[in-house]
Order: C-alpha cells, then structure tokens, then sequence
C-alpha cells in the first residue's frame, strides 16, 4: 500500500498530521456522514505510524465532532445534529396483515406525544406475487431512497429466508447510519444480541405467567405449542414456560415444549393423553391458540372442561373466540409510544448503548383456562 501524504505541515507532530488529513478527507467529502472509517490498525498501515499516533488523531477527531466511536463496531463520520422540524420515519412491517400486533403498534407509534412533529410512510411493493423476503428489501431500499430519517423494523419470522433477509435488511440501513428501532422482537437467537434498540415485552416472563397461571388452577400435564420456524420472541415464550414447570417441581419439560409445522388433527392428537381430561395448553400466541381451540373442538373435546387453553399477545379476536381465551396481554399502543420516544433519543443520542425496552404485561383471565370467573380467586390470578 503507498505511503499517505500528510496534509499538515511536516514538522507538527505526527498525531497532528494524521488528524488534519482525516478531517480534511472527512470535511471534503471523501467520508459520508454515517460512514465508517478506516479501522485503526488500517490507519496504521496507511500512515506508517504507530497506534498510538493513531489513537490519538482519532480522539481529537472525537472532541472536535467530526466522528464518534461506536463500542464494538467502530469509529464512524458524525452524523448532522438531528434537524429540527418534521421528520420522516419508515415503518418496515412486511407481515403486517399475518401478525395482529403490528397495526395496534404502529397506531401506538403514530399517536405517541414524540410523533406530533413527525410523519411515517409504510411504502409500497411491486405488483405481482412478491415474497416476503423481496417484501422487507423492497421496503428497506424505498426508505433508503427517500432519505427517511429512521426505521422502525418488525423482523420477519417463518418466512423460508428470515434470519438471512433481516440481516440483509439492517446491514443497509447500518451501511448508511439510518437509526433502526426493532418492533416486538430481535434478530438474532438468544442469548445473541443486536446492536438495536428494541421495544417489547418480557416474553419469558409472559411464557412463564401462562405456565404458572394454569399450575395453580390445578391444571396437570402441561404443554407449549408452537409453530417452527418462529420467532425468538417465541423461544423466550418456551424458556419462560419450562422455567414456570421446574419452578414448581413439575420435572423436566422438554417433552412438553413441541414446536409443529402446521396445527391439525394429525399434529395435536399425538400431543393427548388418551383421556380426555387433565391436559393444558400453553400456545406461543393467540391466532396458535384459536387454532388449537377450533382443531380440539372438532376432535370432540370440551374447553375448558377437557383441555384448557391459555394464549399470549390479547389480540382483538381473543374475547370473541367460541371458548373466551385467558392470554397474555401485550400492550401494543403503550409499545408503540415507547418505540418513538426510543426513535428520537437515539437520534438525538446515537452512540448510546443498544436497549431492551421491556413494556409491562398482565394476565387477563378468561373462560378456556377453566378459572371461575368473579371470584376472589380469579382476581388474584389475574394480577400476577
């Protein structure tokens, strides 16, 4: 690699060279707001100086704001102070209509006292049959196209490409410093973690809640059932559910955690004992618990009477299922309003550490977990 010419004078000390080019390169142009820049050691190589020279020229590039150090990632150009005035914010949902969450939570977003200034745009996809994986990269490239000023990015799940697709979909918008916000769950499984906010609830304490909720009504023989392919969110349902059984001296649960394809008569019957009675259903979320109901009523049980039934996230449907489900709620206007005002602090603050904004969620007890609704018993239930 050829030697770097300085652009200070040559006598300054060498520290001062190295930050005079780099901030002239920065200044001109040569490095976009947002960019990163060399690593250090490749700083090193260039300049044919130490890394301590190095580290120091950085430093100053700091204090003088032409850059900040991200922990972990890198030292990137400084972005414009966030401007004043409306802002645009695109909204990254590509399963909106397959996940009832997602429009309470972007009401919540657009609602929110942080939103009153601002606009979001959802975008729109080529005509004809897209995938959702072409979905979430057409998205991601329209808002990177109209300049928005941050995204808020639900992660696809069960689509054949998921996992690979939202890192595609986060390494654009990182590659031009657009501040994401990651809706309900993150990308990566646990105990990996992201470089994003993230605005949810505490899934393992909801998994947990149900599990609990249904061993103290009495219920023996308790199972969490989920599609593969899910979520983490949906891992963390699952962790919190076998935490519930071995906290309560239930013994080992991995045999009753069971993650299928599809739910039907051929994958919930092999899930039964014989008897009718004592079995008790944890599903990852509603619309899996509506479909459980509907597949166990035409196999001729009774809800609650032979199996009972709680779900998780209290979508709007969940009262009006043929048997009232008892969920989990998942407060998604409060999730929303949360997830703008995370937006414009981390705008307003970008190098700050990634969060996990964990929104509180309660129990709401209906008919198909078997409790006797108005009483005493039920109200204490369902303030756990």
């Amino acid at each position: 690699m050829s030697k770097r010419r300085f652009s200070a004078e040559p006598h300054a000390p060498k520290h001062q060279q190295v930050f005079e080019t780099l901030a002239g390169e920065i200044l001109s142009g040569k490095y976009k707001p947002g960019q990163k820049v060399p690593s250090e050691a490749a700083l090193v190589q260039q300049f044919r100086t130490s890394r301590i020279t190095v580290g120091r020229a950085l430093r100053d590039l700091v204090q003088r704001g032409l850059v900040e150090r991200v922990a972990g990632s890198g030292t990137y150009v400084r972005q414009a102070q966030v401007r004043e005035g409306p802002q645009l914010f695109g909204l990254l949902i590509p399963d909106l209509g397959a996940t009832e969450i997602f429009e309470p939570i972007c009401r919540g977003i657009a609602s929110a006292p942080a939103a009153a200034q601002h606009a979001l745009v959802w975008g729109t996809v080529a005509s004809g049959p897209v995938t959702l994986e072409q979905q979430a990269l057409q998205l991601c490239d329209q808002f990177l196209e109209r300049g928005v000023s941050g995204v808020f990015f639900a992660p696809l799940e069960r689509a054949p490409k998921a996992r690979q697709v939202n890192l595609e979909v986060l390494a654009r918008l990182e590659e031009t410093r657009t501040p994401v916000i990651l809706l309900d769950r993150c990308v990566l499984p646990y105990p990996h973690r992201g470089r994003y906010d993230l605005v949810g609830i505490d899934n393992r304490r909801a998994g947990f809640m149900a599990a609990e909720h249904l061993i103290r009504l009495g219920a023996p023989g308790l199972s969490f059932l989920a599609y593969s392919g899910s979520a983490p969110t949906v891992e963390a349902r699952a962790a919190g559910f076998r935490e519930a059984l071995f906290a309560n001296g239930l013994g080992s649960a991995q045999d009753q955690v069971h993650f299928v394809e599809e739910i039907a008569a051929t994958t919930v019957r092999p899930l039964l004992t014989r008897k009718k009675h004592g079995r008790a259903f944890v599903c990852a979320n509603d619309r899996t618990a509506g479909q459980l109901m509907q597949v166990l009523q035409k196999l001729g049980y009774d809800i609650p009477g032979d199996i009972r039934i709680v779900g998780i996230d209290d979508v709007e449907y969940a009262s009006l299922l043929p048997v009232p489900l008892t969920t989990v709620h998942q407060p998604c206007r409060e999730i929303g309003e949360a997830a703008m005002a995370a937006m414009v602090e981390r705008m307003s603050r970008p190098g700050m550490p990634a969060r996990d904004i964990l929104i509180e969620c309660r129990l709401i007890v209906r008919q198909s977990c078997g409790a006797k609704l108005g009483t005493p018993e039920r109200q204490a239930i369902a303030s756990i």
